[in-house]
């Protein structure tokens, strides 16, 4: 097919905010001649996108997902962290885990008070509800929306791996309560497990406790992944996507501009600068406004070819300075921190563990046993994403003092002030999410945590000034700071103390822990294989300050969820785009995704997105004079 050369908007990116904005416009005037140039493929029913329990195959894939490598930072004994964020249409939630978790309102309220009008949770709860068709019986309409694009459901089955974490912090944790009514993705619920009855194949109906992470991303008619490219871009009528082109496998290098104003952008394939090449780049006409939507890494980096930067940065690829804009790709820090940290713990599992191992990694004979199930009723472990169940944590006077000293000035400024903030969330997957290998034979599952607002500071820059693949220079900062250290600490030791008192656990694969040493000084932290695991009221593990070297000196975060590197806040702050995300400096050129939220959030970033995404249709729509929308 022939592309036209001249548009009225072009996308820079294809990822999940995109595909929001170009649906909606699409839907509000078919007559509008929009492009979208994505980095990754297209993926339009293909299995392995669209059949959730496959999704780890995706995010190993360095084609659907880029993978980035920082630099060697000492504070994690001079090693690299990967970054993985999606390259296809839908970005990253084409390739994601699929959890539903929402912002505390905090958050955005945060937000607006750094000088963003109509950005705070007022203006934004309610576009998180209109997006969302909350698939899940007992949903109160004042928190949820049912109507929107976006199905939410349990998914396609209710593991005995997430029903034993549930059972096991019910007799547990005797800190956090239950409640019935609770709904821990109502913007302020945090230290509680919602009650909801579930039918558990080994027993009666019984009731559980239920965390946060039991509602997926899942169409339950289906069973398949709710994307944003499908839900937005694939499922418009002709009519209205009769003038929306895709262009995929194609990277944008810059903006063109005449003086100040953008009128388009260059961009190449992939093949093109392989082996030295220099590469050829094409030309993309917008008559009306180019928006980038290439994400916290890509964003900011089409920025800086286009000589929209600090100074320092651009003359070391060879650029020269068009606007001086000095936050470019360095907010990917702050307080909160742009990137959560995230650890797979693994554990061997019973053999009546309901798994997804086989699943994650392989074709043919390993999935063939759960198609016909997930084809015919879009139930099962296809329709599954191993996030069984968890909890938004937030530690109680007791566990502040577990924490240290390191952390009370954290908690005191940040936390303190702000009761609807978690500090970690601890969920149990039903699989092996760790690089340790599973014996041959063994079933595993995986306890995973993440800490919500480090402190780290970091930054992404271009290594290249002209091509658009070349690999960016970053360094997230993680595990710098003393807070950080002694949060991801306590949270290993939380979720330990969990998983060895559930039904399925059978030891620790030791390859995925800390090298502890032989029991000494009152110490029991070393592991072995059981056959049984622990009674819940057996005594904590006792780790000495030995074992608490072993577990920082293990503590390698895995970063999955970027944004902040293109903020949304005043210029003389390090601001990038103003409230209604214009690019300081310059006309007619917007960004829109993750990286302009100027602070982070308590949640994972998709249903953020999601928010973004909404907000930023009704931005341009009004800019470009759409009316009744």
């Amino acid at each position: 097919m022939t592309l036209p050369s001249t548009f009225d908007i072009v996308f820079a990116g294809g990822g999940t905010v995109a595909c929001v904005v170009a649906g909606r416009l699409a839907r509000a005037d078919p007559s509008l001649k929009i492009l979208i140039i994505e980095a990754g493929p297209l993926t339009e029913d293909i299995p392995h996108f669209v059949q959730p329990g496959r999704y780890r195959g995706n995010l190993l894939n360095g084609t659907v997902c880029s993978h980035h490598h920082s630099l060697p930072s000492a504070a994690l004994g001079g090693r690299s962290v990967r970054i993985d964020s999606g390259c296809c249409l839908g970005g990253g939630s084409s390739v994601n885990f699929m959890m539903y978790t929402r912002a505390s309102a905090s958050d955005f309220d945060d937000w607006e008070k750094l000088g963003n009008p109509g950005w705070g949770s007022g203006e934004l709860i309610p576009l998180a509800k209109k997006v969302e068709n909350y698939q899940v019986a007992e949903g109160d309409p004042a928190v949820h929306g049912f109507d929107g694009l976006i199905p939410v459901s349990r998914g396609g089955i209710d593991s005995n791996v997430g029903l034993e974490f549930l059972e096991t912090a019910s007799k547990y944790d005797k800190i956090r309560k239950s409640s019935p009514t609770a709904d821990t993705n109502d913007f302020y619920n945090l230290n509680v497990y919602g009650v909801h009855k579930v039918l558990y194949h080994l027993t009666s109906v019984v009731l559980y406790l239920l965390g946060y992470a039991h509602y997926r991303y899942i169409d339950a008619e289906t069973g398949k992944r709710s994307d944003a490219a499908h839900r937005f871009i694939y499922n418009l009528e002709d009519s209205q996507k009769k003038n929306l082109h895709i262009l995929p496998n194609r990277r944008v290098a810059k903006v063109i501009f005449e003086n100040k104003r953008a009128v388009g952008v260059l961009y190449g394939a992939r093949e093109d600068f392989e082996g030295g090449k220099e590469g050829s780049l094409q030309v993309a006409y917008a008559s009306r406004l180019v928006i980038l939507s290439s994400g916290a890494f890509g964003s900011a980096a089409i920025l800086e070819r286009s000589g929209i930067g600090a100074a320092q940065h651009l003359s070391e690829v060879d650029i020269k300075q068009f606007v001086d804009l000095p936050g470019v790709g360095e907010n990917y820090n702050g307080k909160p921190q742009l990137d959560h940290n995230l650890q797979f713990s693994p554990y061997l599992a019973s053999d009546e563990s309901d798994t997804v191992d086989g699943i994650f990694d392989s074709e043919g004979l390993a999935i063939d046993p759960y198609l016909s199930e997930w084809t015919e009723k879009g139930k099962g472990l296809l329709a599954h994403n191993g996030a069984d169940a968890g909890v938004k944590l937030r530690p109680s006077p007791e566990e502040l003092e577990d924490l240290g000293p390191a952390f009370k000035p954290l908690w005191q400024e940040f936390y303190a002030p702000a009761p609807d903030k978690p500090v970690g969330i601890l969920c149990a997957f039903s699989a092996n999410f760790s690089s340790a290998p599973t014996p041959p034979g063994r079933k595993s599952f995986t306890m995973t945590f993440y800490t919500m607002y480090p402190k780290a500071i970091g930054y992404t820059h271009i290594s290249s000034g002209s091509n658009p693949w070349a690999p960016v220079k970053f360094e997230p900062g993680y595990l710098k700071d003393p807070a950080d250290l002694a949060l991801f600490r306590w949270l290993y030791k939380r979720s330990r103390e969990m998983a060895r008192r559930m039904k399925c656990y059978r030891g620790e694969l030791w390859e995925g822990h800390p090298a502890f040493s032989s029991p000494k000084a009152g110490s029991t932290a070393k592991s072995a294989t059981r056959l049984h695991p622990y009674e819940v009221d057996d005594p904590n593990i006792v780790y000495s300050a030995e074992d608490d070297k072993a577990i920082d000196d293990h503590s390698v975060p895995h970063g999955i969820l970027q944004l902040g590197t293109c903020a949304m806040k005043p210029r003389d702050t390090g601001g990038v785009v103003d409230p209604r995300l214009n690019v300081y400096g310059v006309e007619n050129l917007k960004v829109a995704d993750m990286s302009i939220a100027p602070l982070n959030v308590g949640a994972n970033t998709y249903n953020t997105a999601l928010v973004i995404g909404e907000k930023a249709f009704l931005i341009i729509a009004e800019d470009l004079g759409i009316k009744n929308l």
